[in-house]
């Protein structure tokens, strides 16, 4: 049994079925979040594909263009734009913002690195980098200061835009032969592709994990109960982001043995471990992946499977809320349950929108 080829294709088989029933929530309730995740877990999908397809049957170009475009720009762009979506009420659209900032920053520091090892990217690429995830954190504070509701819609914009021009430079940029690169255990790496390219990568790959893994944090910490230990009260946008973000991680440990007893007790909200398993699901891969860029790559498949099955029990702990479990796009009812609290997930999706702070 060759791991490289089993584990893959379990992650791309589950994150399919899970697009699939996240697909199915959509077609119901039209919750523009759900559609987004739908599009982040088919990426996901395809990424560990291709994947499963080289280890199985050698790669090639076209397979590894395809998961370079798919997994190093798509996977977690998406899912995390489509927590701001879930979370367009709430502040968390400084924290988006000051993450394109530190991604414009990784940019740079990506940039100076490749330079040391003799693969620089061009001072034009590093420039406009820069300048276009600043501009971007600039442009999601303002929304987020003036039309809280817009969060999303402007996230998504900047998004699709930037994917375009992702899309078209992955797919045309010369290769040099055999047109892919895989390290001495078989683990698809990104050094085939030029720095110009790779320098592109942080900002997809920040600011989407960033949003998934501290948005499910934060949703974690709206509905358990709380034990306040830190609280910032600043109104300054970048720095009252940074510290709302390291309160909210902080007051998240401190109210851990306050949820632990209602847990054992039955009365902690389901959204409580469902977010918390996201979070989990969301950081797992996105470390990985970040070791795989430093030449560590043992773990990159295991962390991609680990990942989608942490989101997935997430997902399965969620839906204890909802009065049915359905076979996606019909009307089969697998079993019919009784709502588990008052005021329960009224919005079918993976988790409940967040409450306007």
């Amino acid at each position: 049994m060759d791991l490289n080829v089993v584990l893959p294709l379990l992650s791309s088989a589950l994150s399919f079925v899970f697009a699939a029933m996240v697909a199915d929530q959509w077609i119901r309730r039209r919750q523009p979040y759900q559609l987004v995740w739908t599009v982040g877990l088919l990426w996901y999908g395809i990424s560990a594909g291709t994947e499963f397809l080289g280890s199985a049957f050698g790669w090639s170009e076209p397979l590894y263009r395809t998961w370079y475009l798919v997994g190093a720009f798509g996977v977690a762009a998406y899912l995390g734009l489509g927590t701001i979506y879930l979370l367009n009420r709430t502040r968390f659209g400084y924290f988006v913002a000051v993450s394109f900032a530190l991604a414009g920053l990784f940019s740079y520091l990506t940039s100076v690195k490749y330079a040391r090892e003799g693969t620089p990217a061009s001072t034009e690429t590093v420039i406009a980098v820069v300048a276009a995830t600043l501009l971007s954190a600039v442009a999601v504070a303002l929304v987020t200061r003036f039309r809280r509701r817009w969060i999303g819609h402007t996230c998504a914009i900047i998004l699709v835009a930037a994917s375009a021009v992702v899309a078209f430079v992955t797919l045309t940029v010369p290769i040099a032969p055999p047109g892919y690169a895989v390290d001495e255990i078989g683990i698809p790496v990104g050094t085939a592709m030029p720095a110009d390219l790779r320098i592109l990568t942080p900002p997809f790959n920040i600011v989407g994990a960033f949003a998934l893994v501290f948005g499910a944090v934060y949703s974690a910490y709206i509905f358990m109960p709380k034990v306040r230990v830190m609280r910032v009260t600043t109104q300054i946008p970048v720095i009252g982001a940074i510290g709302r973000a390291i309160a909210v991680v902080v007051n998240v440990v401190a109210s851990i043995p306050a949820a632990w007893r209602a847990f054992r007790a039955g009365t902690l909200n389901s959204r409580v471990p469902a977010t918390l398993l996201i979070a989990l699901g969301g950081f797992i891969p996105g470390w990985t992946s970040g070791l795989n860029r430093f030449g560590v790559t043992w773990s990159f498949f295991i962390g991609e499977l680990l990942g989608v099955v942490l989101i997935f029990l997430g997902f399965l702990v969620s839906i204890e809320v909802f009065s049915d479990v359905r076979l996606p796009f019909t009307h089969i009812v697998l079993r019919r349950r009784e709502r588990t609290f008052e005021g329960a997930d009224r919005s079918g999706g993976i988790a409940q929108e967040a409450p306007s702070r």
